[in-house]
């Protein structure tokens, strides 16, 4: 599988040539079709792969590489029904040691998922406008 892009820049996979024309598929729809092959030139630099994903919405991208546990996962879904929440009554609430909850929060703060919040006079955290986005979009 490669990926080419047509005469309009569009990016496609190139499944199958033969003399005349090409079957391709659309990264972003999955639909098939037809093209003549003097339409197509290589996308140079453009993985079939990451082609492929990105027909996932940013958001829900993000999420996905950034949670490495499923327990990551459940921290930003927490935090998408409760939050935004005091970062003492996290570590209560969570069976998880301080240092790997603190790791947990600065790897999603640097994904851009999560940000610092007060809380009720205390230190806290909450869901990024895109942590929302990519939660919302893996719940549907």
């Amino acid at each position: 599988m490669r990926t080419v892009r047509d005469d309009d820049g569009r990016r496609y996979l190139l499944l199958k040539q033969s003399s005349d024309s090409s079957l391709v598929r659309d990264p972003e729809t999955g639909d098939e079709r037809h093209l003549p092959n003097d339409a197509l030139e290589p996308a140079e630099g453009d993985a079939p792969l990451d082609a492929l994903a990105a027909a996932v919405p940013e958001p829900a991208r993000r999420v996905v590489t950034a949670c490495h546990d499923d327990w990551h996962l459940g921290l930003l879904v927490d935090l998408a029904d409760r939050g935004p929440l005091a970062a003492r009554e996290m570590l209560g609430g969570y069976d998880a040691c301080e240092s790997d909850f603190v790791g947990a929060v600065t790897e999603l703060r640097a994904a851009g998922l999560v940000e610092e919040a007060t809380v009720n006079g205390e230190r806290g955290y909450r869901l990024t406008e895109t942590g929302e986005e990519g939660v919302a979009l893996l719940r549907a």
